[in-house]
């Protein structure tokens, strides 16, 4: 291996995201897996666990606590939430100046008191939430930059806050009337076996859940006050949907005074002009789910409403690339000082 190469230690790489982090990083010309860790499959290989990585040489997979943290540069923490705090601290304790990038939910909300109140318990690393960055690179990238403890923002978050903040942050919408209808695939839910997840449960269906009080309410809570310098607090309903990837995000705005949905596309246009990862598409097309499948990519649509005064605003992307894993190899990326794009430009798999 190249002397060169970053060296990469995935934990829970068993899970979704984590496999998906081995599939995006073994492409990458800069990183060199060197660990992965799956307690309950610990001494498997990673074939075994998802076949498509048959014939590709990767490392047994092993318990967290046989990793030696000395031995790799940067870490991805692909955990369950409310596990992840503990073993950073851990981490940090023997290796200082290790990179961590956490896909939990365990570092991404920046009051203690907030997360206890979402998450059901004390937070177990204040110390460590005082220098953890929210990383969403197109909002944070230059605090991204220096940080050596990020958090990849959730799926559903990812999805709204790139439509909507920088709408809040330009005054074209009144905050306190923003609506949001979001669908995601089955992989958000996770791996793990569940009878309400089974095909026979799921198919030919959809059913909303955590209606009105689902956790990534804290992020967008979070996020859209600081847009707007003052509390935001947005309706928000997620659904679930019998596809495997993708979320499905259609927000519905209210403009002040004689703002149009015109002047909405222009805003989104230009904030995002020049950033790889994010298209909006031309006025009044509507973005669809299977044209992001398996990429890095977010596409964003804007329509005028019926209604005078309003405007609906669709985000898709898809929950384990931009909305997980990819995400986290973009921050990666922008860590270690390589193009953003590193790694990340599949280009969506369609049909």
């Amino acid at each position: 291996m190249s002397a060169t190469k970053t060296r990469i230690a995935v934990l829970g790489a068993s899970g979704y995201t984590g496999a998906e982090l081995v599939r995006l990083l073994l492409r990458h010309p800069n990183a060199e897996i060197v660990a992965l860790t799956a307690d309950r499959k610990a001494g498997k290989t990673m074939a075994s666990v998802y076949p498509q990585f048959f014939g590709v040489e990767l490392p047994k997979l092993i318990t967290i606590e046989e990793l030696d943290p000395a031995t790799v540069d940067l870490v991805f923490c692909a955990l369950p939430h409310g596990t992840t705090q503990k073993v950073i601290k851990d981490l940090f304790e023997k290796a200082p100046k290790l990179k961590v990038i956490d896909l939990s939910a365990d570092f991404r909300i920046r009051d203690p008191l907030a997360y206890e109140k979402w998450y059901g318990h004390a937070h177990q690393a204040v110390e460590l939430q005082k220098e953890a960055v929210y990383g969403l690179v197109e909002l944070y990238r230059d605090e991204i930059k220096g940080a050596r403890l990020v958090a990849n923002p959730g799926c559903y978050t990812s999805t709204s806050i790139l439509a909507i903040v920088p709408l809040i942050e330009a005054g074209a919408i009144e905050t306190d009337a923003i609506v949001i209808d979001s669908k995601s695939g089955m992989t958000g839910a996770g791996r793990a076996a569940k009878e309400e997840m089974l095909f026979s449960e799921v198919s030919e269906g959809m059913h909303a859940y955590g209606v009105g009080g689902h956790r990534h309410m804290a992020e967008l809570d979070q996020e859209f006050s600081d847009a707007a310098s003052r509390p935001v607090v947005p309706s928000f309903t997620a659904h679930l949907i019998p596809m495997n990837r993708g979320i499905y995000a259609t927000h519905y705005v209210k403009m002040p005074g004689s703002t149009s949905a015109e002047q909405l596309h222009r805003i989104l246009a230009d904030f995002y002009s020049g950033q790889p990862f994010v298209r909006v598409l031309d006025f009044g097309m509507v973005p669809q789910s299977r044209h992001v499948r398996g990429s890095n990519m977010t596409f964003l649509g804007v329509v005028a409403d019926r209604r005078p005064g309003t405007a609906i605003v669709i985000s898709t992307l898809d929950n384990l690339v931009k909305g997980a894993s990819g995400q986290a190899v973009q921050n990666m990326n922008v860590m270690l000082g390589l193009p953003e794009t590193t790694g990340l430009d599949q280009v969506a798999l369609f049909p």
